[in-house]
């Protein structure tokens, strides 16, 4: 399994005869190349949305026009990317499908979800998310943009990830100490991967924080468009 960073929230997975975009933010991104777009969605075969925010999901229904793949994401959202073009997969919290062979199952996340990227005043597009990602003999746990819940505990027990893509830049999200008391009193990680970092100045800029808070566990700082192999 490959996991690439596409700066942000993005990532590319790699699993299997699977490439999942997941929040795929790239033009008007401070942080990514323009001339890099067609390397990091070259071939892929599905998309997540966590939420409808534009740092998150503006970029998806042009992507997966383009290359002909469905959008996963919650109903709402769904009917409403849908109708812009794009085919479209609602599921909710709790729900199961299967992406390209991996398992996704959709899990609270506690944020805010509109569309806000339109021009106007922002539209109701269900509620936020996170996702449990099976695949290759891991769980990945991708919090989507959330504080911590005490819906971790169960969602630890339950599922037990191993791999943890963590939002947590502060100011929209958790930051960097707060993610890692979650980690430590909710999960068992043996991977953490820090996200919604760096990319704005009211955001993070370093994951320190996080990797000194998480002794024993690999924390990677991702760098954009290099390849982490779990």
């Amino acid at each position: 399994m490959k996991v690439i960073w596409l700066g942000h929230s993005g990532f590319r997975i790699e699993t299997g005869d699977a490439v999942i975009l997941l929040d795929p933010f790239l033009t008007g991104s401070p942080v990514f190349p323009d001339d890099k777009r067609s390397e990091a969605i070259e071939g892929a075969t599905h998309l997540l949305l966590t939420h409808g925010h534009g740092d998150h999901a503006s970029d998806a229904v042009p992507i997966a026009k383009e290359l002909g793949i469905p959008i996963y994401c919650i109903h709402e959202l769904s009917i409403i990317l849908g109708a812009e073009g794009a085919e479209t997969v609602g599921f909710g919290k709790g729900g199961t499908v299967d992406v390209g062979g991996a398992k996704v199952t959709m899990v609270n996340a506690t944020h805010s979800a509109s569309i806000d990227y339109k021009g106007g005043d922002p539209v109701y597009a269900g509620q936020p998310a996170g996702f449990m990602i099976e695949a290759e003999g891991h769980t990945i746990y991708v919090t989507g943009d959330t504080d911590i819940m005490a819906d971790m505990e169960w969602m630890g027990e339950l599922h037990n990830p191993d791999i943890g893509i963590l939002a947590a830049g502060g100011h929209f999200t958790m930051d960097m100490k707060r993610a890692a008391w979650a980690s430590k009193k909710y999960f068992n990680f043996k991977t953490v991967i820090p996200c919604h970092y760096k990319t704005f100045d009211a955001l993070e800029q370093s994951a320190q924080p996080l990797i000194d808070g998480l002794p024993g566990v690999d924390v990677i700082e991702p760098e954009i468009l290099k390849a982490i192999e779990l």
